[in-house]
């Protein structure tokens, strides 16, 4: 459906986009999630025609954008993070006009303003002025412009920035109905939204990608430890000869108090012992009156992720910044090494002239 080949984008000497390629399939919700000033609306704006790539090509439906723009765009609605309104336009003039942009033909045109506007539930508002309009239905007639004409493809530039959590809610629930019917690819760098709605997730740090699954694939990448936290009504001697049975313990500290022992225990992150442990401790007459497990979330990969693609641009930088002093050094000691055979050179000719002489 949509196809990315090594695209690249450069500001002078900055590079906003650093050969991404990804595939993209027909009938799925894709997420595009990556932290502020990584890449995303960069890499949505060539991927509509909006921006031209330095290097690099992207083909929607086959179509190539650089050398075949009008067929590409013709599948793709687009709202940017700041939907294109005229604010001294009706909600139904703006639309109106909209789908004589998109040569949707009179016939169709009617019906399917009616379609869009009932979709994103601003049929209410048709007649107002967007100027008047609060940031929450003003999304709205973006994404309404976005799937006028249903295009093959759907792309949302950060469709709930702004918004409060009930209209949140209800622009999610629009974008999964979306789904149903066409290709979207929505970007945030809010992992929970993300998650929330999308199939796919492709996670981009300093313009590259770092990774791409599905919610559970990522899931997998966990590493590290998980904290699993029980307070037990007993002595500590009889705890330790129960817990000391269960395999898969990397850990274990205990808190003795009054009445109870607070038990903290670090297992592999995917080694839950949580029911294990409060059997064994049941069974031996041990009263568990607490207990919760702390694992790494998909959050924790987010951050694990894109933390250690800025380290290693980081590494890069000081290597290049050390190389640079050395180039530095070694020309300053060449020029250096010149100027004294100059000297010598001038002296021994000074020499020679007073010995003529």
């Amino acid at each position: 459906m949509i196809e990315v080949e090594n695209l690249v984008k450069k500001y002078g000497g900055h590079t906003a986009v650093d050969h991404l390629s990804f595939h993209v399939e027909k009938g799925q919700i894709y997420g595009f999630l990556g932290p502020n000033g990584a890449g995303k609306s960069t890499t949505m704006n060539i991927m509509t025609g909006y921006l031209a790539a330095t290097e690099g090509s992207v083909k929607i439906n086959g179509y190539d954008i650089l050398t075949n723009p009008e067929e590409a765009k013709r599948c793709i609605g687009y709202l940017p993070e700041f939907p294109p309104l005229y604010p001294e336009m009706t909600v139904h003039e703006y639309l109106k006009f909209v789908a004589e942009l998109k040569k949707i033909s009179k016939e169709e045109r009617k019906k399917q303003i009616e379609e869009v506007m009932d979709m994103t539930m601003i049929s209410d508002v048709s007649k107002r002025l967007i100027k008047n309009l609060s940031k929450g239905y003003k999304q709205r007639v973006g994404l309404a412009q976005a799937i006028l004409g249903y295009p093959e493809v759907i792309i949302l530039d950060e469709p709930t920035v702004g918004l409060d959590p009930k209209q949140i809610i209800e622009i999610r629930d629009l974008i999964r109905r979306l789904g149903e019917n066409h290709t979207v690819i929505l970007s945030s760098h809010i992992l929970s939204e993300v998650s929330a709605v999308c199939d796919h997730i492709m996670i981009i740090s300093k313009g590259k990608l770092v990774a791409s699954d599905s919610p559970e694939g990522l899931q997998k990448l966990k590493t590290g430890t998980a904290d699993l936290n029980i307070t037990v009504l007993g002595n500590k001697e009889e705890i330790q000869l129960v817990l000391g049975n269960i395999t898969g313990i990397k850990e274990i500290a205990y808190i003795e108090n009054e009445d109870a022992v607070e038990i903290s225990i670090t297992t592999p992150s995917d080694v839950d012992i949580s029911r294990e442990a409060g059997t064994a401790l049941a069974e031996n007459e041990l009263p568990v009156i607490a207990m919760s497990r702390q694992a790494e979330t998909l959050e924790d990969i987010f951050l694990q992720l894109t933390s250690s693609e800025e380290s290693k641009d980081a590494g890069r930088a000081s290597d290049e910044e050390e190389n640079d002093t050395e180039i530095d050094e070694n020309d300053n000691k060449e020029q250096h090494e010149e100027i004294k055979v100059t000297a010598e050179a001038e002296e021994e000719g000074e020499n020679e002239d007073d010995g003529n002489i």
